[in-house]
């Protein structure tokens, strides 16, 4: 049985990864600092089984990296832990510095130290893999998309720490030749997300029937990728990928983010009428934009699916209805994370 070290497992992505691993038979050691986004309920579905390990514990913790390389011998290491909201990076960068460079280093060195001691065989067979964004690049204008040869052109104080954490990696293969793959995907959505992002946020409060802002025209566009999907990508690049390379995740799904809210508005209609009868459009507000607000984002994952053969089973219609269902089926999880440090209030306004 594979054994992989996941860090930030309790986050979203992180969690969803882990209960698709552990459901295929993956022994998971499960290292997370449970910060505000860090959810154990998340994996409840996992409660008493062997195969996963939870430790709370911070990924810049160079004793503990070390204690659970050499007690529980990974065949892989995957990277999710991160600081990943770009509002709060503006609020309070030095937090993303401390997690998403700080200590993405530790993790590397520890690792590196680990993978050295391995034979020949363990050597050639492990993987370090990096979970990281398409904010990194930048912003695009109307046309054009991301590819793994563009420049790396961060606009906020989130994706400037994901591209030092990338170039880390990067470097350690270059330096070390330490087997790394590094991801960059785009806009995740799907069950389990902190109610902080955009579309968990707008589905709260749509069913509280509360004002719905938007940021900015709304006419800022995203790339949506299926967190499922997502997770599948990684699973493929960890076993498929070439040592070395980034491989770009993405939805194939560009859409505005007031297409995004209206969509949201008429699926709820549908499933969960407001009282009065209101069509939930009615509760959109624009307000004053994010500061340094990139316009839009589009992922070309060519690379991905010509190489490896990945491609997103879900159009963003399905993914969104499911996501809906997901959330209208699990409100006592919503209501537990809310917890008092985060009441679905703005924040990241900082000029």
């Amino acid at each position: 049985m594979p054994t992989w070290l996941v860090t930030g497992g309790a986050g979203f992505i992180g969690g969803n990864f882990v209960l698709d691993a552990v459901r295929r038979g993956i022994k998971v050691v499960n290292l997370d600092a449970l910060t505000y986004a860090g959810n154990l309920d998340t994996l409840q579905p996992l409660q008493g089984d062997a195969n996963h390990v939870f430790v709370k514990g911070d990924i810049g913790d160079a004793a503990l990296v070390e204690t659970l390389l050499r007690e529980h011998r990974p065949d892989a290491v995957i990277n999710f832990a991160a600081e990943s909201h770009v509002d709060r990076s503006i609020d309070g960068p030095a937090a993303f510095v401390h997690t998403n460079v700080v200590g993405t280093l530790n993790l590397l060195e520890r690792t590196r130290d680990y993978w050295k001691s391995l034979d020949a065989a363990g050597r050639e067979a492990f993987r370090f893999l990096h979970v990281s964004t398409d904010e990194v690049y930048g912003t695009l204008g109307e046309t054009g998309k991301f590819t793994e040869q563009t420049p790396y052109a961060p606009n906020s104080p989130y994706s400037a720490s994901k591209a030092a954490s990338d170039h880390l990696v990067r470097a350690f293969h270059h330096t070390y030749g330490f087997p790394v793959l590094t991801t960059n995907c785009s806009n995740n959505y799907g069950p389990y997300q902190f109610p902080e992002k955009l579309i968990p946020l707008i589905i709260a409060k749509a069913l509280a029937g509360e004002s719905l802002p938007v940021y900015g025209d709304g006419r800022n566009v995203r790339d949506w990728l299926y967190v499922g999907d997502h997770c599948a990508a990684i699973r493929r690049v960890l076993e498929a990928g070439r040592v070395g390379e980034t491989y770009n995740v993405g939805g194939d799904a560009e859409r505005e983010n007031i297409v995004v809210v209206r969509t949201i508005c008429r699926l709820l209609d549908e499933r969960r009428p407001l009282a009065d009868g209101r069509a939930r459009e009615s509760l959109i507000t624009f307000v004053a934009d994010r500061p340094g607000h990139d316009r839009r984002y589009a992922i070309d994952a060519s690379k991905l699916q010509s190489e490896l053969g990945w491609s997103p089973s879900l159009t963003f219609e399905e993914g969104i209805a499911q996501t809906i269902d997901w959330y209208l089926a699990n409100q006592p999880w919503v209501q537990r994370v809310l917890d008092g440090s985060y009441r679905l209030e703005r924040i990241g306004q900082a000029a």
